[in-house]
């Protein structure tokens, strides 16, 4: 009878070398780590175990993951910090760490995406005749990437004038 990948146990030291290459590839958060342990070990002690040794030899750096992960979404996706400290937080990540997350992202280059976004939604709008509804729209659009009301406001009322 054939012998399937979930009856193939492996020893602690092969779990923790797939980890740790896993974790080199990309950066991971502990949430991550504990969750792809469990496919591995049902111990609870040598999970603990296998994160503090990835920890004690610098795979694992949540302040590290913060920073790749919110400077990432804001880069790639175009997300604002409100939409990127709710995700930090799904995963469990200290307020701290996502507050230094959330600084790699330069107040210049956040203000200049909030324009680039307004810019991009106005021509699919241009149907749009009444500029109370076009500045709504495109506001609602910046706000629901997890951009600040406030300054997409700013942004949206400095571009579309009366």
């Amino acid at each position: 009878m054939p012998v399937s990948k979930k009856q193939i146990l492996l020893s602690e030291e092969e779990v923790y070398t797939k980890i740790s290459s896993w974790c080199a590839y990309q950066e991971r958060c502990h949430s991550e780590v504990r969750e792809k342990l469990y496919g591995f070990v049902q111990e609870n002690d040598v999970i603990e175990e296998i994160i503090f040794r990835l920890i004690s030899e610098n795979f694992l750096n949540e302040e590290r993951y913060a920073k790749a992960y919110a400077g990432g979404k804001f880069r790639i996706k175009k997300w604002g910090r409100i939409k990127i400290r709710q995700e930090l937080k799904q995963k469990g990540l200290t307020e701290n760490c996502i507050r230094i997350g959330l600084d790699e992202i330069d107040n210049a280059d956040y203000h200049k995406t909030i324009a680039l976004l307004a810019d991009k939604k106005l021509p699919e709008l241009k149907n749009e005749k009444n500029r109370f509804v076009l500045r709504k729209k495109i506001a609602d659009y910046i706000i629901r990437k997890g951009y600040e009301p406030d300054l997409v406001w700013e942004a949206v009322n400095t571009m579309v004038s009366e």
